[in-house]
């Protein structure tokens, strides 16, 4: 059987999709609402930023491999702009290569788990207003996108 998960884009491996798709699943059934591929205030490109109901935000990076992970030197600055940080791993992928100090989700396409909680820390309410307006917008862009995609922003 052929792997399931579409990558419409051509930018992500096939693994990093299918990890990106499980970790949706997974936030999902969580509570969270999630969009992949937000540019940030300073930035820095989140692989998926999600938001729940109470809304707190969390941004997951994705990691597809060890040397995905070791050349990633800016998962540091995603921080300002979530309440709590994960990385995101498939599950043949070496656990103990990730920085404690984030929470580390395993991840296939059909789900995730978490196996190491992030650590909180809540936005202040200007932070959170901007990053949860940047979600709102660009979730709409991309729908209205989907019903007029010469539209563009007119």
């Amino acid at each position: 059987m052929s792997d399931p998960v579409v990558n419409p884009d051509g930018r992500q491996s096939a693994t990093a999709a299918a990890v990106q798709r499980g970790t949706g699943r997974m936030l999902l059934s969580a509570g969270f609402a999630s969009i992949s591929e937000v540019s940030l205030a300073n930035g820095r490109r989140a692989d998926l930023i999600a938001v729940n109901a109470k809304g707190e935000i969390w941004i997951v990076e994705i990691k597809s491999s060890p040397a995905d992970y070791l050349s990633d030197h800016k998962w540091h600055d995603y921080m300002a702009y979530c309440d709590r940080f994960y990385f995101a791993i498939p599950p043949d992928m070496d656990r103990g290569l990730v920085d404690e100090a984030a929470g580390l989700m395993i991840a296939d396409a059909w789900g995730a788990e978490i196996v190491r909680e992030a650590s909180e820390a809540r936005l202040s309410g200007a932070r959170r207003k901007a990053v949860t307006l940047l979600l709102a917008r660009s979730a709409s862009m991309r729908l209205q996108s989907t019903i007029d995609p010469n539209a563009n922003g007119l």
